[in-house]
């Protein structure tokens, strides 16, 4: 284990939650993990979930119902067992963008040590397929991460995302753009990324029609139809909103699936 202390506790029907001491961070941070308590598989695909501005490990959970949306699904629509990891970003003013800063790293955070961490909640998902996802400034990380590291990610999937950060969460945070003090020397931008990517793993996004990020996704899809970028782009009713999040969550659970065959 490479983390100095890693504290954990398991509060019953598959649901654990675990503090450790980041190096990339430089501090401790929070993740919360679901593990369906019927998952009888030698392998168990991680799926990594990351949560927008404002909120912590525990949105996924609490706010966003992941781990009733993929019960339904194991038992209604034959999902195979996954194991979800829902990290903080790291708790950076009112959001980190998952991206590296000078004084903490939170793109590798998310990326290496997160799984690492999840290995040690359950080894079955050590060797198995890895996926990662997420909601608005989650969406971005998810996005931005997965196409930075596609040797990691089997797939990636998103939701009413920002596509190019901290630029884009101007109207969210407090935090004035130059606070961020960027370190990192990759494309922000979602479109750079995946244009630079050696290889593309599986590639969705969705937005709701009514969300205020919409016209950023619809760029992107246009861009990357534009670049012969493969991708699946879908918009569907809604808004900038759980209930969005909770509803569409199921929309990447079943395409993660269809990734594993």
């Amino acid at each position: 284990m490479s983390f100095r202390t890693f504290e954990s506790a398991a509060v019953g029907n598959g649901i654990y939650h675990a503090t450790v001491k980041s190096s990339a961070l430089s501090h401790r941070a929070d993740i919360s993990f679901y593990v369906p308590p019927d998952a009888k598989v030698e392998k168990l695909p991680l799926v990594i979930l990351l949560h927008g501005v404002y909120g912590s490990h525990w949105a996924w959970l609490y706010k966003g119902g992941a781990q009733e949306v993929m019960d339904r699904l194991i038992r209604d629509e034959g999902l195979p067992p996954m194991m979800l990891a829902m990290p903080s970003d790291g708790l950076w003013g009112d959001g980190s963008g998952y991206v590296q800063h000078r004084g903490a790293d939170f793109a590798r955070w998310i990326v290496d040590e997160v799984p690492e961490a999840a290995a040690e909640i359950d080894s079955r998902c050590q060797d198995a397929p890895r996926f990662i996802g997420g909601l608005s400034m989650g969406g971005y990380g998810a996005l931005r991460l997965g196409l930075l590291s596609p040797q990691k990610f089997a797939a990636i999937s998103a939701h009413s995302s920002i596509t190019d950060a901290p630029a884009q969460m101007e109207g969210f945070v407090e935090e004035p753009l130059a606070k961020y003090d960027l370190t990192d020397a990759n494309p922000l931008a979602v479109l750079d990324c995946a244009k630079q990517a050696s290889h593309l793993p599986h590639l969705r996004f969705d937005c709701g029609s009514e969300d205020i990020l919409i016209e950023y996704n619809r760029k992107l899809h246009r861009d990357l139809e534009a670049a012969g970028i493969p991708h699946v782009y879908e918009e569907f009713p809604g808004g900038h909103t759980w209930d969005y999040w909770h509803e569409h969550l199921a929309d990447t659970l079943r395409f993660f699936k269809g990734c594993l065959s």
